[in-house]
Order: C-alpha cells, then structure tokens, then sequence
C-alpha cells in the first residue's frame, strides 16, 4: 500500500509559493528555507492561530536591530560583556523539544559556516567584528580556491558576533564571593594604573591605552572589562608605593599581588569572557605569576595558553599576504602585531630560564616585526592631560627600546637553537661568528650609550657558554685550543659587565623597578661566576666569589617581591657552599641573611641552605643533580631542567 502524502495546512508566504514543505510546525518563525534564505518568514494570522493552537510552542519572532540578543548585551571597546538574558529567549529555549533544539543547531552551524564562506569570498551579508583565521593552504576554506582560479582568498576574516552566553545567577553571586566586583579605591587605581603605563606598557604594551584610561577619566572603571582591569592591577602592584598596599589592606605588595592575580584568574576561568583577544590580552599579563615552589610552572601554562590563541587567530600571519585585507583596521594591525610578538618574547625567555623547548617556530610566521608605530597608534585619542598623568613622556624612546627587545628575543632563539636543542648539528665557525657579531649589535636605540643592554649581555654568556667545552666543525684541532681560551675570555667579560651594570642600578636605587623578567637576567653571569670559582689560585677563587656575591645581594632585594628570586638565592647559596665551602663562610658571615617564614632571627647566607638540608633524606640524589646541573659548564639549560623536575 503506496503511503499517502499530507501537505502541511500551516506554511509561510514564501514556502506556499514555492510549494514546498514549511517546517513551521516544528521550528516556528522563521522556518528552515526562510533562515537559510535571510529573508522575511510572513505568516498569515489564521495560520499563526492554527499553529499555536496544534503546537504549544511560543512564537519565534526574527530578531530586530531593537530586540536583538546581541543588543542586550553591555559590550565594551576591551571586548568584555556582561549579559542581560532576554525572558523570550530563555521561554523559547525551555520549551523547545529535542528534534527542534537539533534542528536549530544545525540551521546555527550552518549559517555560521555560510558566513565564513562569505567573509572568504569578500562580500559578506553583514559586516563582522570577531577575528577569525582560516588556516593555511589546507585550512576550512580551501576548497573555496577551486572557484577562484589564479586569485589567493584572505586568511583573516571578520565574521559576525553571535550572542554570548548568559551568565548564570550562581555564577555571577560566586564571582561576587571572589571580590571580582569590587574595585580598589580611586586613589590606588589612579596608583596602579600610572605603575602599569610606566614601567610595564613599555616591555609589554597588550592594552589599548586609550580605552582603559576612557572609563577610568569618566569614573566608569567598573564598566570596562574587570579580567582585563585584574589582569593589569596584578602586574602593576610591584611597582606602587607600600602605603597604597596599606591602603588597601594589604601587609606586602606580594599579598596584594596575590589577591589581584586570585581575582584576574576567577574572572578568567568564570567569567565567560569569548573574546579571544581579550583572552589572551590577560593571559600575557597572568604569565608574571609566580608564587609559591608548587606554582614554578605557572608562568609556562599562561603563556602556553597566549601561544595558543595566538595561532588559533591567526596573528602569527600576516594578514596581507596575499593581498591588502580590506577587512582588517589598521589599528586592529597595530594591536596584532605587538601581541604576537609580545607572546614571541615571552616564549623565547621563558625558554631559557625554564629549560623547556620553544613554542614558536619563525619558519611558520610571515607578521612583520614590529615598529615605534605599533606601540604608540593607541594614543592619538588620549587627551592630553591624561598623557601627561599616565604615559611617560619618552614612550617614544622606550618604543624603540621595546622594539630592539624583540629583535634580541629572535636572536634569544637562534642562540637556543643553534646550541640548546636536543638533537641539533654542529655549528661551522661562519655562522659563530654571525650571530655573535649580530648580537654585539644590539645596543639600546640611545645614541649616548653605546654599551650593550643587560638582556643582551645574558644572551652573550649563554651564547659562549657551550663553546668552552667544545668547538666548531671546522675549527682545526692545532687552533681548538685557543680559540676555547678566547670564548671563556669573552664569557669571563660578559659576566663581569653584568657586575658592572647591577653597580650602576643600585647606585642609582634602580633595582626597585626591576620587571619579573629581571632576576632571570643574572642567571648566566652568577652561573659563571660560580663555575669560575672552582680554579684558580685562593685569592682568585676569593675575587671571582665576590663578584657572585654582588650579585647575591641583588637578588635579596629581588626576593621582597619576587618568589623566584628566593629560589635562585637558595640554589645558588647550595652550590656556594658545595664548591668553596671555606671562602663561603668567611666571606659571607657579614651578609644579609635571607628571609624565612619563623619569628626567629634569621640565619646567615651560608645557613640558608639548612631547611633544604633537613629534607635532604626525601630529596634523595635530586639535590645533589641540581646542583652538578649548575655547575656544569657545558650547558647553561641543564640545572634549569633538573630544576623543574625537582620542584613538578
């Protein structure tokens, strides 16, 4: 028996001139063919009665500029929101059964794959704000190449924003718990806003200038995006005065930093934050935290994360590759470039002070480097007084600055490579000399000084470093030896400029502005102090102490607001007192001693080692393998390596 086939009795105008099957039934308004066809789904009233009267579903009505989730949503130029769910929408979505629930989703996705397809193609229906990266030539939209032979399609798109999802009343009263909501007084943000754009903007400028200092000049600060504003509070505590910590309720700037970063990190796990710039705007700033020796790793996740969004948008290619993108501002280019390679020049000194591989491969990014430009396009709008309170007046010097510290991170990563990697062939004496000269080139953009920068004295040493103990292929076996003598001269000299320098800092009462990438700088030049150390008459090995020991003190100061640096200083008080025993007690009984967490007087430096050593029976020979690691002269990666291993 043939089966007989019903018309459905309730259509929209277009499906009933089409003849064909309407799914408003099932879907309401609009239908399937409507949706897919962007155009107006009319029902005629007797029908829409007829329809409501067979099916309980509440009428779907096609979103309006006016009733638009989207404009229920408070979005700020940061790229934050917070949502105000619409009672239609939440209506419509509880009642809606399993079929059509499957039947929308399908419709979304596809909508959303036809907008990709459009945006790829140049004549998108509507106009897109959400950065989106095809991928490469085997990327989502290949396939539309074979329908423009001869022409490239853009890898960057903008695509249409959806509506975010709402964020929940037991989410929102939990983030209330945390405290995300409550800001500090006006006179510590005012404090923690100027300490950002002085001392970090400079060396990581992920932040629009323009719009943070907008809402804070209006009073509006709680309105901008509160992950970015914790994000920004947590890296700018180091360098606020003691009493605005006071001010605030806080005992030391570490526990205001660790209050700004729980509250950074709860806005970033629940918040609901979608925008992926933002994301990894302050996952840049989060990769500073460091805290207590279970959390060493922390910086390698955060900026593990940054790599990631870096490449899902796509900001590793350069979005005119093939063609000049219309689609993208050039602000949003400006903005880009410094955070992909503000992420390049944390992966590459992340690299080496952890001892971990690098992330980022320069063989896959085509972004051009960046330029003063860069920093400083955000700044135009901002008036002048707020320029004047809030950005340093050479912040065009300091953009140079910056742009000669990403070329010395590249130059950071040929090093690693060429001496660090696993498996890696051996160098020729041509491209020794090439890079060395290249590095010996990278002096600070100030004309009056034509000495090399402290970030580029630390790549220097650990360039040398593995050439002490071993030579270039075609270096012949009559010259190896003298040319390992000129290398341990040239590293002996670097390290000794480093000493200089950190005399010139205390001086001056510098080392208080001392960014978190600071005390990882005098890692080479303290590693080889110490390696000196272990030759050499007593009254050398008494010289060559000292000089470590400058830089032992230097890195005490660094301990009052950063964890690692207690970590360097206990290691490296270890080794001292392995390898010199006698001149460490002798010449260190006068020292500072370093803090611990009793009432008791402190001990002195050589004792500092003692909580360490009464747990020596659990470490086992993990100890001692840290310690061979950094005394070992022929890598400067090992003790870090051993390093992480103990603490994970």
């Amino acid at each position: 028996m043939s089966a007989r086939r019903y018309r459905s009795t309730v259509a929209c105008h277009s499906c009933r001139q089409r003849k064909v099957r309407c799914s408003l039934n099932v879907t309401g308004v609009p239908c399937i063919r409507c949706a897919q066809d962007h155009a107006d789904c009319v029902v005629d009233a007797r029908n829409e009665r007829v329809r409501n009267s067979r099916r309980h579903v509440p009428t779907r009505q096609r979103p309006s500029p006016s009733n638009s989730p989207s404009n229920r949503v408070g979005v700020y130029p940061g790229g934050g929101n917070i949502v105000h769910p619409s009672p239609r929408t939440e209506t419509m979505t509880g009642s809606r059964n399993s079929e059509s629930g499957e039947r929308f989703t399908i419709q979304d996705e596809e909508r959303n794959g036809l907008e990709i397809a459009e945006a790829a193609l140049g004549n998108p229906e509507r106009a897109g704000q959400v950065p989106f990266y095809t991928g490469d030539k085997t990327g989502i939209t290949s396939t539309l190449t074979l329908c423009t032979p001869g022409e490239s399609l853009p890898r960057h798109l903008l695509i249409p924003s959806h509506a975010p999802t709402s964020l929940l009343e037991e989410d929102r009263a939990y983030l209330t718990s945390k405290g995300v909501f409550s800001l500090p007084g006006e006179e510590a943000c005012n404090s923690l806003l100027q300490a950002y754009f002085c001392h970090v903007h400079p060396i990581m400028p992920v932040i629009e200038a323009d719009h943070i200092l907008h809402f804070f000049r209006t009073g509006r600060l709680r309105e901008y995006n509160l992950l970015l504003v914790w994000s920004v509070f947590f890296v700018a505590v180091n360098f606020v005065p003691y009493n605005i910590c006071e001010l605030e309720g806080y005992e030391s700037r570490k526990t205001m930093k660790a209050a700004m970063y729980s509250r950074a990190k709860c806005m970033y796990d629940n918040g609901g934050e979608r925008n992926k710039i933002v994301l990894l705007q302050a996952s840049l700033l989060l990769g500073f935290w460091h805290s207590e020796v279970d959390e060493h790793g922390q910086p390698w996740y955060w900026t593990g994360l940054s790599v990631t969004l870096c490449q899902i948008l796509g900001l590793h290619r350069d979005p005119d590759a093939a063609r000049y993108n219309t689609s993208i501002s050039d602000r949003q280019r400006h903005l880009w470039r410094r955070l992909w390679w503000t992420c390049f020049f944390r992966d590459r000194w992340l690299s080496l002070t952890l001892g971990r591989p690098l992330r980022i491969d320069l063989d896959d990014c085509d972004v051009p480097m960046p330029s003063v430009a860069d920093m400083l396009s955000d700044l135009p709008d901002v008036s002048e007084p707020i320029v004047a309170t809030f950005i340093p007046h050479d912040l065009p010097l300091l953009a140079e600055y910056w742009v000669r510290l990403i070329e010395m991170s590249r130059l950071l990563g040929a090093v690693l490579t060429m001496n660090y990697k696993t498996i890696r062939p051996k160098s020729s004496m041509g491209r020794v000399e090439a890079l060395e000269a290249d590095i010996l080139r990278c002096g600070p953009p100030d004309r009056h000084d034509t000495g090399l920068s402290r970030p580029a004295r630390a790549i220097l040493i650990v360039f040398y470093r593995p050439f002490t103990t071993e030579t270039p292929d075609d270096v012949s076996p009559a010259s190896q030896k003298q040319w390992q003598q000129t290398i341990r001269h040239k590293v002996d000299s670097a390290a000794s400029r480093t000493n200089d320098i950190l005399d010139v800092l205390a001086e001056e009462n510098l080392l208080e502005y001392a960014l978190p990438m600071t005390p990882p700088l005098l890692i080479p030049a303290m590693q080889i102090h110490l390696l000196n150390c272990r030759s050499g008459s007593p009254l050398a090995r008494r010289l060559r102490l000292s000089k470590l020991n400058v830089c032992m003190m230097v890195m005490e100061e660094f301990q009052r607001v950063y964890t690692v640096a207690s970590i360097y200083r206990v290691i490296f008080a270890k080794g001292i007192q392995q390898i010199c025993p006698e001149e460490a007690a002798e010449t260190t009984s006068a020292s500072a001693s370093v803090a611990v967490p009793t009432a008791a007087p402190a001990p002195a430096l050589p004792n500092v080692v003692a909580p360490m050593m009464s747990h020596e029976a659990e470490l086992g020979m993990e100890m001692d393998g840290m310690v061979d690691a950094l005394l070992d002269g022929s890598s400067a990666l090992n003790f870090w390596e051993t390093w992480g291993q103990l603490w994970e």
